[in-house]
């Protein structure tokens, strides 16, 4: 048994390991309250989906050398641009959304160009620096949000009719278009098909450019920067391509999220979001310096899992007066912290 244990550790790490016998027990305690669990593992599949791009943002970043993209903000605030400019347009459904996915790919890439010329300056402390730019530029946005002259009534404030609301609501525009797909009702609760379609897609067309040239010689960089020079490889030139593509993403990835939660979350909401991305693929068995998609897709699944179960099982013990909130943001923040801590990963 304890040969056992060490192999699993040694394989998975602390972090995977840890969590998924966590989850496990929050199910086991779930069946014993005698909740739902059909509908508790469906509102995780909503959760992965909503999140899924956002955590494959990592991977680029992570193999190319720079880690875990605590600037990922950044990317957000591109999306959630282009988000805004194809409601000022006026479009609807479908068509409003790929207007918004194309519209940022362009906005995030000069926006990763410029940020990776600091990423490659500051070598060895990218992820200290990215902290700092991501809030520094969510700060430095929330008086652009207020100065933009959009004129859409759905998003600007309805006294003065200027600057931009808080949350602006998607009924109406691309609200779900991406859910609804092909989705699928299970005894009543609404499997989201068409966005775990679209991350399936995100993460194949990721392997693919792993297996280029281009990915080769981005892995070879990341993984031992002095060989890979030594070997005729741009270093620097590789770091800003994992860094471009991970803004990509990141931009993608808050309008998949904004689709499916609803809603465009502007100011200060994009502030925490990328722990969340990061904790979930460390949790997925990623290191600072090595990702895949096994662990992306590990880390969501238990990740997600763990927020989306906890709070009805902690309701369920602890029914009576806010209490059972107080656990659960005990509970999410205190997986998060143990995923930073534990950054080594499978290391």
């Amino acid at each position: 048994m304890n040969n056992l244990w060490k192999r699993a550790i040694e394989r998975f790490g602390h972090p995977k390991v840890y969590c998924t016998l966590f989850l496990a027990l929050l199910l086991i305690t779930a069946v014993f309250l005698k909740q739902n669990i059909i509908g508790l593992i469906c509102t995780a599949l909503v959760r992965i989906a909503q999140n899924s791009i956002l955590v494959l943002a990592m991977v680029p970043c992570i193999i190319s050398g720079t880690g875990p993209n605590f600037a990922l903000s950044i990317g957000m605030i591109c999306g959630a641009l282009a988000g805004c400019i194809s409601i000022e347009m006026n479009l609807v459904g479908m068509p409003a959304l790929f207007v918004a996915l194309f519209i940022s790919i362009p906005i995030a890439i000069i926006v990763g160009l410029v940020y990776s010329v600091l990423q490659n300056r500051v070598k060895g402390d990218e992820m200290t620096v990215g902290t700092y730019m991501g809030y520094s530029i969510v700060s430095l946005m929330c008086i652009g949000w207020l100065l933009i002259p959009f004129k859409s009534p759905e998003m600007v404030w309805a006294i003065g009719g200027k600057g931009l609301r808080n949350t602006i609501a998607l009924s109406g525009r691309f609200d779900k278009v991406l859910d609804k797909l092909g989705n699928i009702t299970l005894m009543g609760n609404v499997i989201p098909v068409g966005t775990l379609l679209f991350f399936a897609i995100c993460c194949y067309l990721v392997w693919l450019f792993l297996r280029s040239k281009t990915g080769a010689a981005m892995l070879a960089a990341g993984d031992n920067p002095r060989f890979a020079a030594a070997s005729g490889i741009n270093v620097d030139r590789q770091r800003t391509i994992g860094t471009v593509l991970s803004m990509v993403l990141g931009a993608i990835g808050i309008i998949v999220y904004s689709q499916s939660y609803g809603f465009i979350q502007l100011y200060t909401a994009p502030l925490y979001m990328p722990f969340l991305a990061i904790s979930a693929i460390l949790i997925g068995g990623a290191s600072i310096k090595k990702a895949s998609i096994g662990n992306v897709i590990s880390g969501l699944i238990i990740f997600q899992s763990l927020l989306a179960i906890s709070l009805p099982v902690i309701n369920g013990l602890l029914p009576t007066g806010n209490l059972s909130e107080v656990v659960r943001i005990i509970v999410q923040n205190g997986v998060i912290l143990y995923a930073l801590t534990k950054a080594g990963g499978a290391e």
